[in-house]
Parts: structure tokens; C-alpha cells; sequence
């Protein structure tokens, strides 16, 4: 493997797509590279995290969580109410 393979490898690698056989491949050439490996590779979990943080908007998070926790209240109201009539319809019989 040439240094521009490892390279395209090392942007699979951050991102967890690597086969097995792959990932021991390239932690071999990782160690041949040594420090302009190692270099390489931070600054591909540098990017990778900066992308990750770039997705995330709290008010898209927050308006999600309200929205799941709406619907987990509402159906938690629905069982119990399902219940309370299970349990009046046996004490009735």
C-alpha cells in the first residue's frame, strides 16, 4: 500500500467501515508510515467530528425529544386508561 492509499484507507478507517482483513492491513501500514500515519489520521478525526458537530442543531434535538416525550405521555395515558377499564370490568363481575 502506497501513502494515498493509506490515505483513502485512514478516511474509511475514522468512520468505523473498515473488513477485518482491511483493518489488520491497515494497521500494519499505519506502523510502516509511523508519524505522517499518525498525523494523517488526526486530522481525518479532526474533520470527522467537525462534520459530526456540524449536523447536530439543538433546536431540531429539542423539538425531537418534546415530540418523542409527547407521544411516550400520551401513550403511557392511553395504557393506563386501558387498564383502569380492565380492572373496573373484572371488579364488576
Amino acid at each position: 500500500m502506497n501513502f494515498e492509499e493509506f490515505q483513502n484507507q485512514s478516511r474509511l478507517y475514522v468512520i468505523g467501515a473498515l473488513e477485518p482483513e482491511e483493518l489488520k492491513e491497515f494497521e500494519r501500514e499505519r506502523k510502516k508510515f509511523g508519524k505522517k500515519a499518525e498525523d494523517f489520521a488526526t486530522q481525518c478525526y479532526a474533520l470527522h467530528e467537525a462534520f459530526a458537530l456540524s449536523l447536530r442543531s439543538a433546536k431540531a434535538s429539542a423539538a425531537i425529544k418534546e415530540r418523542l416525550m409527547s407521544m411516550v405521555r400520551e401513550r403511557l395515558t392511553h395504557t393506563r386508561n386501558a387498564v383502569d377499564v380492565a380492572l373496573m370490568t373484572e371488579a364488576t363481575k
